[in-house]
């Protein structure tokens, strides 16, 4: 599936060399799960699996929220900011994590006082989980 024509305008792949932001946001409790990146066809695949395909800018390819994990995020609303270069999705988290820490959210570190506290959710074993 490609873009429409209405989207190709309004989200501007061309400030961040192809890719645009991606928040990942609990639809229910309004929690951010995650930040990720998505190029066009990334966005495009989201659009049409209901489903969240970011852009892996480590691997250099398409990556399906939960392909290994089982952790998918069902895009429930996307919202475009007003420069076109960040994309928010309220998702419904499937498996209770989003980070491939195996935390419930990616943003578990707390600054506070110049310190770092881990305050987040451990969901399940990263090391059971991704057997490589």
């Amino acid at each position: 599936m490609a873009l429409n024509e209405e989207i190709k305008r309004i989200v501007d792949f061309s400030k961040g060399n192809g890719l645009v932001t991606a928040i990942a946001q609990d639809a229910t409790t309004g929690e951010i799960l995650m930040v990720a990146n998505m190029n066009e066809e990334s966005l495009a695949q989201t659009l049409e699996l209901g489903e969240a395909v970011y852009w892996s800018r480590s691997r250099q390819k398409l990556w399906h929220k939960g392909e290994e994990s089982g952790n998918v995020q069902i895009v429930k609303e996307i919202f475009l900011d007003c420069d076109g270069d960040a994309v928010l999705m309220k998702i419904d988290q499937i498996g209770d994590a989003a980070c491939h820490t195996g935390k419930r959210s990616c943003f578990f570190r707390k600054l506070e006082n110049g310190s770092l506290t881990d305050v987040g959710i451990q969901v399940f074993d990263p090391k059971e989980v991704y057997k490589k």
